[in-house]
């Protein structure tokens, strides 16, 4: 496998970094990878995923959102419509430089940003999601307890994962102006909703509701054992691995 650091301007107009994973035999289809909220394209996740996808013969480009691991920009800007003006920008930077995104994949609230972005991406064939939320507002509950303080103040620092980030009001409002539903229900495209059962984070009823409002063809996977950051290498690969087996069947044939 072969990788490669890569940089492309990003929604906020700030230089965003990625990592574009390759088979030594060359990419058979390409993917992009969107991480989960506050995390970045090197969460075990992240790069399990990847190389297990590479190792099926997909080429996978992960990138960090602006503000988050190596990209520059100001998280407390940032909001869930802009992660996903990210990421149709990384899929936009795929097809000039590398080939043309077939499929796109997040994890947790980056599941949420495929969902919003595959109707602007026009080569993607296939969609899938990992622990995602079926509401993008969901993952404010993980800082409950500020919501009165951010309201009022107008933003909040709050701990994720042990770090410090700024939560502005208008993040929170942006997340409320979502019309996920509708995205889902006209995605248009196959897809595949894996959660697991047990997930302490995001709900196994947010993968129910994802897959009950999206259209056939759809299926689902549950990653049986596993939590909510995929931290084991076994249940990233199994994810990964599920993922390659489903998306092949949605693939164009490779050209002799």
């Amino acid at each position: 496998m072969a990788s490669e650091r890569i940089e492309f301007s990003g929604s906020l107009d700030t230089k965003l970094v990625g990592r574009i994973d390759t088979p030594e035999s060359g990419a058979k289809a390409w993917a992009v990878f969107a991480h989960c909220f506050t995390c970045s394209k090197d969460s075990k996740a992240a790069a399990f995923i990847a190389t297990a996808l590479t190792e099926s013969g997909f080429g996978v480009l992960r990138f960090d959102f602006t503000g988050l691991g190596g990209s520059g920009g100001d998280f407390s800007n940032t909001d869930f419509s802009s992660n996903v003006e990210d990421l149709v920008a990384a899929a936009e930077w795929l097809e000039t430089n590398h080939g043309t995104p077939a499929l796109l994949i997040g994890h947790s609230l980056g599941g949420a940003a495929v969902l919003a972005a595959a109707h602007r991406v026009p080569s993607c064939v296939a969609v899938a999601t990992l622990c995602a939320p079926f509401e993008p507002a969901h993952v404010a509950h993980q800082f409950e307890s500020s919501l009165q303080l951010i309201e009022s103040e107008g933003q909040a620092t709050v701990q994720l994962g042990g770090r410090s980030f700024t939560i502005k009001r208008e993040f929170i409002e942006d997340l409320a102006g979502q019309a996920q539903a509708d995205r889902i229900k006209n995605l248009r495209r196959p897809l595949l909703v894996l959660h697991p059962p047990t997930d302490q984070t995001v709900n196994i009823k947010n993968a129910k509701q994802i897959f009950e409002t999206a259209f056939h063809p759809k299926s689902f996977v549950a990653l049986d054992g596993a939590d909510h950051l995929l931290n084991r290498s076994v249940d990233a690969r199994f994810a990964a691995s599920m993922i390659a087996a489903w998306a092949k069947r949605y693939l164009p044939e490779p050209k002799a």
